[in-house]
């Protein structure tokens, strides 16, 4: 009972216990942004990566494997699979409408499947918008202009189909669809938008003009893609014009920057991997003179490098895996000497295609929260000297409880139990600042950049100006779009993370705490009766 009454009794007359119940309050908070934070820049690089790959990924790369049909059917055919997707990955050359040569990532697709794995179409950019973007407050979008509706719809569509109309002839045409990134004619915003612009082009009189180039409309791309045989040689280099259908965004810079997607059957037939008939070897001047020419002897059928899948919610990506290493071993057998082994088809997420990238990522992570719980292990300290100096202080309170009765562990107990409950109320309230901080970190954000820096900047500039110095630009906009291609900060406060936050929180108190109670508990009750 007397635990209970002086715990109370010293959290409501001591001012320095305060101090202690801040100094968690302001750990936890610190330590559950920095993780909320950076657990979301994962969690949005990982969801954006699975917009070009799915949930898993059967790949051989360049040279490709036939009979894609029969393995997609028998992955689709298992219930926790939902979706599957032939897809062909080769590197090449792009020539942009400026004459600039980029290397870039060329993927052909079948749009319906490819969606179905993915979920691309939902990246499609130039589209009709009913409203902005979250951070477009002045309606600059031109996806918003009521007059291009009809423009944008079928600019849309151009995209979902991979398919364009001839200007002369009206004709549909195949097209590409580019990362929005990937021409530089796009210039992004602070609110994350983009406006389309006009290149410009030299003349042979060495003066400068604007080419009025949209790549949805009028744009076009020159792709030079090298072909390989089934033995993995080079035969040839293929060039072909794609006019362009429309621009994606995922989120992710490397691939809106660096991808090229392309129906797969074109880039079938340009890298050669499209059915073809088998012929022997034939004298060719049989042929030159007017003989039947070569015998066929089979056929070679078409070709990819990747099958996509994607399994349905709430199945495991592991579980995902080992259902493709069945399949596909069922596959190879149907199809042996024709189709890679087992062995060498090994499913693979994003994260396992991206381990350098996410796992920088990770480690990144990883390292802050590790400075940050450094920085917060302080906590531990200020805790032991505060507690330190009470025990001091309470010398001869310690003597009387002893000459009651007190057990060694009871007072041992006393200062522990008041280290938790500093500790409790303080990791509360530091899970409670952390979540508010964390759920309107973008307003905050907006605030620190768009009113509190220009504040600071004309008040420093009017202190300096005293003293002669220039105007002084303070600017705390620290994400910006343009730079850590998100339009907001990624933020999610999962309960688990701050379940753990909250419970190293409160040992941190009785970690501090655990010293100066056991000294308190090991004095001599004579001696702290005389304590002066």
């Amino acid at each position: 009972m007397y635990q209970a009454l002086l715990t109370r009794k010293y959290l409501t007359s001591k001012i320095m216990p305060l101090l202690a119940m801040v100094a968690v309050t302001l750990s936890v908070a610190t330590v559950l942004i920095t993780w909320s934070v950076m657990g979301g820049f994962l969690k949005t690089l990982i969801s954006g990566g699975r917009t070009m790959i799915g949930d898993v990924a059967l790949a051989w790369p360049n040279v490709g494997f036939a009979h894609y049909e029969d393995l997609i059917d028998r992955l689709e055919a298992d219930p926790q699979i939902l979706a599957a997707a032939p897809v062909i990955e080769t590197f090449g050359l792009v020539t942009l409408p400026s004459g600039r040569v980029e290397d870039v990532a060329i993927k052909g697709i079948e749009p319906e499947s490819f969606d179905a794995v993915t979920g691309f179409m939902s990246t499609i950019w130039w589209k009709p918008l009913d409203e902005p973007v979250l951070k477009d407050t002045q309606r600059i979008d031109p996806r918003l202009i009521e007059e291009d509706r009809a423009v944008l719809g079928r600019i849309e569509r151009q995209g979902r189909e991979l398919r364009r109309a001839d200007p002369q002839t009206g004709r549909p045409e195949i097209a590409a669809l580019i990362g929005i990134e990937l021409t530089g004619l796009n210039r992004r915003q602070q609110s994350g938008v983009y406006l389309p612009m006009q290149p410009l082009r030299a003349t042979s009189s060495g003066a400068v003009t604007y080419d009025s180039v949209f790549m949805a409309l009028n744009g076009a791309i020159r792709i030079t893609v090298p072909g390989f045989d089934t033995q993995g040689q080079v035969i040839d280099f293929s060039t072909e014009r794609f006019p362009v259908a429309n621009e994606f965004q995922t989120g992710v810079y490397e691939i809106d920057s660096k991808t090229v997607l392309v129906p797969l059957s074109a880039l079938q037939e340009l890298l050669h991997m499209d059915e073809a008939k088998r012929v022997a070897r034939s004298d060719p001047f049989e042929e030159f003179d007017g003989g039947p020419g070569p015998e066929v002897v089979g056929i070679d059928p078409a070709r990819v490098t990747t099958v996509l899948v994607r399994a349905v919610d709430g199945v495991d990506v592991d579980a995902v895996k080992a259902i493709c290493d069945r399949v596909y071993a069922d596959f190879s057998r149907a199809h042996e000497g024709e189709v890679p082994l087992p062995l060498d088809m090994r499913p693979r997420s994003w994260e396992d295609l991206n381990a350098t990238l996410i796992g920088a990522v990770k480690k990144e992570t990883g390292l802050v929260l590790f400075i940050f719980g450094v920085i917060s292990f302080t906590t531990v300290f200020l805790v032991l000297a505060i507690f330190w100096s009470m025990v001091s202080e309470k010398t001869r309170d310690i003597g009387v409880l002893r000459a009651l009765g007190a057990s060694t562990l009871g007072v041992a107990w006393l200062w522990l139990r008041y280290g938790a409950a500093i500790g409790l109320v303080g990791a509360v309230a530091g899970v409670f600042v952390g979540w508010l901080i964390v759920t309107n970190i973008n307003p905050i954000h907006d605030w620190l950049g768009a009113d509190l820096g220009p504040g600071l900047s004309r008040a420093a500039s009017a202190v300096l100006g005293w003293f002669g110095a220039g105007p002084v630009t303070i600017d705390l906009t620290i994400w910006d779009p343009r730079v850590y291609y998100f339009v907001e900060i990624p933020r999610e406060v999962e309960p688990g993370k701050a379940a753990v936050v909250f419970v190293v929180g409160i040992l941190t108190c009785l970690l501090g705490a655990l010293i100066p109670a056991t000294r308190a508990a090991r004095m001599d009750p004579v001696r702290a009766l005389r304590f002066e």
